[in-house]
């Protein structure tokens, strides 16, 4: 071995395209087939390598209103369907989507540039998983605590974001169905294809004509989808001001709404934590998908007496990290998902810098096609720098300090968002202590990120209201007066 060579290279580990047939144009899917939009059509891009995947149809008005049409339709057959035949084809999509896993993962890297062993290994197991969950609730609602007989809402609007587009297809397809309302979801411009594949699933699962309606397009096609008059409830995931634009168009109409929003989590770390392992949740909580999770940990907060030593772990592990095709089973972190977005990052690194903070990343190579963004970290950050207030959505990680717990739960609840939360500590009683004061829908202990389809997920303040997932994510789908739904 040379002298100054490394122990070892890593070598190329890609992932084969040739699972997935992706088709030059989509159309919409609307009561059970594929349909030409009446819109124009947009392209949807792979952010690794800018190159166009296919053209979108743009669902304009009017196909929004067929979408609907149809989905009232089909509520009131699926809607008198017992509970344990629902279940039976929400049962047969969480096993399609198993088998079709690889097929999954490999398109939603390529549309949304995460890494494939993410998607592999995160987003399509907890995909399946949440529709086989919701199938077990199926014919149990009248036990979910909501009522004696708990009635569907009718026809459920989704609009999902683009930084886990399958992912929040199922958290919201998979509780609407089980209740027993109808669908018709927009996923996010910029990542449409799985949502699309979907559609596919639902075909191949036999699915009635009409129960599930996949409308693509940009923000007026979300507009007229929450604007439409047949539309019972609205479910949202994405920034907090579209979310605030959705309350208002929809108030005094009488429809429901969730609304999972932005967030600026507090990452908190005690001198008696382990610092490893603490370290693993830094890096997983925040490089994690591109940094481009809601409940990213982007503020770390870190004991003063141990600051010192967790950077210095921190920088080590980071510079480990290894950016590049999302393709690539090596790969830790991906591309941006837009060149939209990427300028967004760029832009709040910039106001870090001009603002007195220090920043660091470690040495690496970017590609010279796509959209990316280094791993990075800033120190001497203060409470009043804008990367420490306002939502990046991307891998840039804010370092505050603190000296006692009262200061940092203080500071980890000066923020406008209420979203999630991390604690890590060896002391069981400081765990409780500070879940119990810290302003966060979601609380994690000595881990970070983590997901499950029992455990609801929420957020207070401009993180939005609702809960979904677990048993509380049937509640945003049901009416729990005893009282037969409408339109049955």
């Amino acid at each position: 071995m040379a002298k100054n060579s490394t122990p070892f290279e890593y070598a190329p580990a890609p992932e084969s395209r040739s699972v997935v047939d992706i088709k030059a144009s989509y159309g919409l899917f609307i009561d059970g087939d594929f349909v030409d939009g009446r819109g124009s059509s947009f392209k949807t891009v792979n952010p690794a390598t800018e190159e166009t995947l296919a053209e979108i149809a743009e669902a304009s008005e009017a196909d929004i209103d067929l979408a609907v049409r149809a989905a009232r339709k089909a509520f009131r057959g699926w809607s008198r369907m017992p509970g344990k035949e629902r279940a039976k084809y929400l049962f047969r999509i969480a096993r399609i989507i198993q088998e079709r896993g690889r097929e999954l993962a490999v398109l939603e890297s390529i549309d949304n540039g995460k890494p494939i062993k993410e998607s592999r290994d995160v987003d399509v197991p907890i995909v399946a998983a949440h529709f086989f969950y919701y199938a077990g609730w199926a014919d149990k609602l009248e036990y979910a605590g909501l009522g004696p007989n708990p009635q569907p809402l009718g026809v459920a609007g989704q609009i999902i974001p683009w930084n886990f587009p399958l992912l929040m297809l199922a958290w919201k397809i998979a509780p609407a169905l089980a209740c027993g309302n109808t669908v018709v979801l927009k996923p996010a411009e910029t990542t449409p294809l799985t949502a699309l594949l979907f559609a596919e699933i639902c075909q191949q699962a036999d699915l009635p004509p009409g129960v599930v309606n996949i409308v693509t397009g940009a923000g007026s096609t979300g507009q007229a989808l929450v604007a439409h008059p047949d539309v019972d409830k609205v479910a949202f995931t994405g920034s907090t001001d579209v979310g605030k634009a959705i309350a208002r168009a929809i108030a005094g109409t009488g429809k429901l709404a969730t609304l999972e929003l932005g967030g600026k989590a507090a990452n908190i770390v005690f001198d008696d934590a382990a610092l490893d392992q603490a370290v693993e949740g830094i890096v997983g909580g925040i490089f994690f998908n591109q940094g481009h999770v809601c409940c990213a940990g982007s503020r770390l907060l870190v004991q003063e007496s141990v600051a010192e030593e967790v950077l210095h772990r921190l920088k080590r592990r980071m510079a480990t990290l290894r950016v590049g095709d999302p393709l690539d089973k090596n790969t830790d972190i991906g591309a941006i998902n837009s060149a939209e977005q990427l300028a967004k990052i760029r832009e709040l690194s910039a106001i870090g810098e001009a603002e007195g903070a220090e920043r660091w990343a470690p040495a690496c190579d970017l590609p010279s096609s796509g959209f990316w963004f280094p791993p990075t970290v800033f120190t001497g950050v203060t409470q009043a720098h804008r990367i420490a207030r306002e939502e990046v959505f991307g891998p840039v990680l804010s370092v505050l300090t603190f000296r006692t717990p009262s200061e940092a739960i203080e500071k980890a609840n000066n923020t406008p968002y209420g979203l999630s939360a991390g604690v890590w500590t060896e002391k069981g009683s400081r765990i409780l202590h500070m879940a119990n004061e810290l302003r966060a829908g979601v609380v994690w202990a000595n881990t970070f990120n983590k997901f499950d389809p029992t455990s609801p997920f929420g957020g207070y303040k401009e993180s939005g209201y609702g809960r979904e997932g677990g048993r509380q994510g049937l509640a945003a789908y049901l009416k729990s007066t005893g009282l037969k739904g409408g339109d049955l």
